[in-house]
């Protein structure tokens, strides 16, 4: 039987905290794809009974971040690779067209902002913390989509990126070296909007960006594990 149900705990609660805490965990890969939630073993290390981290798991169930299986119990889920490959194909092709129809009103104080959310992400590389760095990540493409002036374009991109967090899905998490790279094509994207480049080639840039994780990330996924 399955554990999911909507569980709206109030703000504060025993079961909303134990929720923000395994949440968290998960996020920053703590509570890995499979890592078996024990409801007990929870329940002491935060301070409260089974019945709010039930309820949380429940809920975490709900959102797709936690799995249920008999004769196992809860589990925190995997990355589903059709789930992200589908959404990553969308998304390249939704944002490159609101970063293209975003550029000519783009200011110089948009790109002096996006440049140090890009230096932050290339310190962010000396010692990786691939949580911050998809963070970042999200912030330096919100400035360059956020002025497109089709809020139909805009909506698929936030839904997009919603998807992505919903399914946990930090590419930087499985292939860091992507993060590098990520970086580089950052500037790239940013002198091409500065130099008033044709809207074709931006949308071809920016799409070609996403396109590469998620090349990165089959990559990987199709590599088997050594040893096997």
């Amino acid at each position: 039987m399955s554990l999911a149900a909507n569980v709206e705990p109030a703000p504060g609660s025993k079961s909303e905290r134990a929720y923000d805490a395994i949440k968290a965990k998960i996020a920053d890969g703590s509570y890995g794809a499979g890592y078996r939630l024990v409801l007990g073993r929870i329940a002491k290390d935060l301070h409260v009974s089974v019945v709010p981290v039930r309820e949380a798991i429940r809920r975490l169930e709900a959102e797709g971040l936690v799995t249920f299986e008999r004769n196992i119990g809860a589990t925190v889920a995997g990355i589903d690779p059709t789930e992200y490959l589908h959404t990553m194909q969308t998304l390249s092709i939704v944002e490159g067209a609101a970063t293209a129809l975003s550029a000519p009103l783009i200011t110089d104080v948009d790109i002096a902002a996006a440049r140090r959310i890009n230096e932050k992400m290339r310190d962010c590389l000396e010692h990786f913390d691939p949580v911050r760095f998809t963070s970042l990540n999200l912030e330096f493409h919100s400035v360059l989509f956020t002025h497109c002036p089709n809020p139909h374009i805009l909506d698929l991109v936030h839904r997009g990126w919603d998807r992505l967090n919903t399914i946990r899905a930090s590419t930087f998490n499985y292939v860091p070296g992507r993060a590098r790279q990520s970086v580089a094509e950052h500037e790239e994207l940013l002198q091409l909007i500065e130099s008033d480049a044709d809207v074709e080639t931006i949308e071809r840039a920016a799409r070609n960006h996403r396109a590469a994780t998620l090349t990165a990330y089959l990559d990987h996924a199709e590599t088997p594990a050594e040893g096997e």
